[in-house]
């Protein structure tokens, strides 16, 4: 299977991936990743920070202060009528009561709160009873109401009160850590519909007709777009009392600030310890239900909720299959760390854009995004990560290969430079020949595997002195090699370094041949020879090449061994190499010449030195003539 192919497969499983997380998430699976949600959520609005609510809606709390001076809770429906007949006479747009009026109390007092309620705009709180404790959502019908949470029954307020107000249900709806993230605008039962307590508050408010379209809500002809199941979309401008807030307390005192009442919405509500009902929120772990609930009347009044409609849900879901594709296509374009900074860059782009869209009233899902995007990104960058590891073992295979053929400066030369050589070189250089004598003649009758651990062993001699004295061995010749001195590029010392090279291999090859056997070594000898000029380059061979070197310097260097034979010596040194090496000879060796010495397929002479060791005498003659 080809990169390409295996690049459009991740890219179609990520889709397919990113696909199936936002639908099993839209679908009522995955819960675990409301939780998430509901986490990032809050961050989200922390980031934000405390915002500024429009000065519509006054809480007036019934808080510790009114119970501590009148000595019970819940108030007395006579003590609650007077403060509903105190805020009506500081002319209100609308009284909203969030307190259940559910039970019977002192006759006296129903009657005064009654007639109370009657003196001006009320809505008063309903509850929904359901099966469970979670809202359940039973499609029964088709139309825009089929997804409703259906509630088993509506706990209404007693028909003394309800006769004089409006009504609607007060529930919200918590997220997995515990704070409301949305409040419901519609609840059904099997046979009935009810509106939200905050609707009711606002369409009475704005007194703006209501129309429910099959994905949000009309207030008149503003559009108040909703979540699904009409659910509107919350986000907290702070903690606690961030909305106006008084205490009813200050109604018995006679302070109350008529300021603080008209022409505005006033929610009366609990917000004594123990007796109301409290959320955590991003802000506070205790936000009064009566300031939840305001929260949702502001956004609804003011058009400044955040939004979460069926076109923000488009949105996401496109995010869900883009965003892990363009993450995993970033990986694949670019396998090295560029991939992954470009990668993270992404990630980091698209987290920003999360938070800006939410700060600005736009309500993203991160979690199911990220539940979209790690896993296949993770596992795509495990599988590049295997298969970068299985490449460097395969490249560091094929180097080790090459090694065997090529000297390390040549290789890494090559590594970085696939064309050095491509086209011929001219430049000087020192060439160093090296041969076995005799060894035909031993091969005639010796074991062939001997033989081969014969050559093994000589090869890796040759090798070892080539590759210290930082030669490159451009072939093995049998029984021989040739290293040359000048690749990749030319050196001054590329002279010296070649006869210390061919220094070395006479003494070690003497060495090694004194090791052998008996029955081999008296039959082999050696010889070398060593030049430095000017030679040709290059690469030979189309699908197998090798690097060579031509020229009369090559030429040379060869036939410098069989005057080094004819002479009785072992180690044949031209002058230019003596001369380019700075060489003034050595204490532990002895340098003969010159000799004026004619080579075959050459016209003129060279001038030749013959080395060998202090404290050795010249070989016989007779050993020396053993020619291959």
């Amino acid at each position: 299977m080809t990169r390409r192919v295996q690049i459009l497969v991740a890219l179609v499983l990520t889709a397919l991936w990113g696909a199936g997380i936002y639908a099993a998430h839209a679908t009522g699976h995955l819960r675990f990743l409301d939780r998430l949600e509901a986490t990032l959520t809050d961050w989200r609005t922390q980031v934000r920070g405390v915002q500024r609510p429009p000065d519509l809606v006054t809480i007036v709390a019934i808080d510790d202060t009114v119970v501590k001076r009148g000595g019970s809770y819940p108030l007395p429906r006579a003590d609650l009528a007077r403060v509903v007949d105190t805020i009506v006479q500081f002319k209100p747009k609308v009284v909203a009561i969030d307190l259940l009026l559910v039970d019977r109390s002192a006759a006296i007092g129903d009657a005064t709160l009654a007639n109370t309620l009657a003196t001006g705009p009320m809505v008063l709180a309903a509850a929904a009873i359901f099966p469970s404790a979670s809202e359940t959502v039973e499609p029964s019908s088709a139309g825009p109401l089929a997804m409703l949470p259906q509630a088993e029954r509506f706990l209404l307020p007693l028909p003394p009160f309800a006769d004089h107000a409006e009504v609607g249900v007060v529930n919200v709806a918590t997220g997995q850590s515990g704070s409301p993230l949305s409040v419901p605008m519609l609840f059904r039962t099997q046979d009935k519909v009810e509106l939200s307590f905050p609707l009711r508050v606002a369409s009475r408010a704005l007194d703006k007709p209501l129309t429910i379209t099959s994905d949000h809500l009309m207030l008149g002809d503003r559009a108040v777009p909703t979540d699904s199941e009409f659910a509107l979309p919350i986000t907290y401008y702070g903690p606690r009392r961030t909305i106006r807030t008084v205490s009813a307390q200050s109604i018995f005192d006679g302070t109350l600030d008529r300021a603080a009442i008209e022409n505005r919405i006033v929610v009366i509500g609990a917000s004594v310890a123990g007796g109301g009902d409290f959320y955590p929120t991003p802000f506070d772990s205790l936000m009064p239900g009566v300031e939840v609930v305001s929260t949702a009347i502001t956004h609804l009044v003011a058009g400044d909720g955040i939004v979460r409609d069926h076109r923000v849900r488009i949105a996401d879901a496109l995010a869900a299959i883009l965003l892990p594709m363009l993450l995993v296509g970033l990986l694949a374009w670019r396998r090295s760390a560029l991939g992954i900074v470009a990668a993270a860059a992404l990630m980091i782009a698209w987290a920003g854009l999360n938070a800006f869209a939410f700060t600005h009233g736009l309500w993203l899902n991160a979690a199911t995004t990220l539940a979209a995007a790690v896993p296949p990104v993770a596992i795509f960058a495990g599988v590049q990560l295997w298969a970068g590891g299985r490449r460097t073992q395969y490249l560091a295979a094929k180097s080790r290969s090459l090694a065997q053929f090529q000297a390390p400066a040549v290789q890494e030369w090559l590594a970085r430079d696939p064309n050095f050589l491509s086209k011929p070189v001219r430049q000087n250089a020192a060439v160093v020949f090296i041969d076995l004598s005799g060894f035909t003649g031993v091969s005639e009758q010796t074991d062939p595997d001997a033989i081969q651990e014969i050559l093994k062993a000589f090869h890796a001699l040759i090798d070892k002195i080539a590759v210290d004295c930082g030669g490159t061995i451009t072939g093995f010749l049998g029984d021989g090699a040739m290293i040359l001195f000048g690749l990749p590029g030319a050196r001054p010392d590329d002279s010296a370094r070649a006869l210390k090279c061919a220094i070395d291999l006479h003494r070690s090859v003497e060495r090694w041949i004194a090791s052998l056997p008996s029955a081999i070594g008296d039959r082999l000898g050696f010889k070398i020879g060593a030049h430095f000029g000017e030679i040709v380059a290059s690469r030979l061979g189309e699908s197998h090449q090798h690097i060579t070197a031509t020229g009369d310097t090559v030429n040379v260097a060869s036939r410098l061994m069989e005057v080094a034979v004819q002479n009785g010596a072992r180690l044949a040194l031209s002058d230019t190499l003596l001369d380019t090496a700075d060489f003034h000879g050595a204490p532990d060796g002895v340098l003969s010449g010159p000799l004026l010495a004619q080579v075959r397929g050459r016209s003129g002479v060279v001038t030749v030195w013959f080395w060998r060791d202090q404290d050795r005498p010249t070989q016989a003659a007779a050993e020396a003539e053993a020619i291959d």
